[in-house]
């Protein structure tokens, strides 16, 4: 009897231990899902900064030429 009742705690326990890998599994990967993303928005913020940045230098080089 305590055989099967050690049996059936040992398989709980292991189907518990799989759950909370699981759980952590889908934490991590939204985890990182939210720094990619926060990585992709910081990058198009920085490059949209940049390139109004390359636009103004232009029209300054150019009204200089144009002077």
């Amino acid at each position: 009897m305590t055989t099967r009742s050690n049996e059936a705690r040992a398989r709980a326990e292991a189907s518990f231990r799989k759950e909370e890998r699981a759980k952590d599994g889908a934490m991590a990967m939204m985890e990182y899902q939210a720094n990619a993303r926060m990585i992709r928005e910081k990058t198009e913020r920085l490059k949209a900064l940049r390139l109004a940045r390359e636009a103004a230098d232009k029209e300054r080089a150019a009204a200089s030429i144009g002077r």
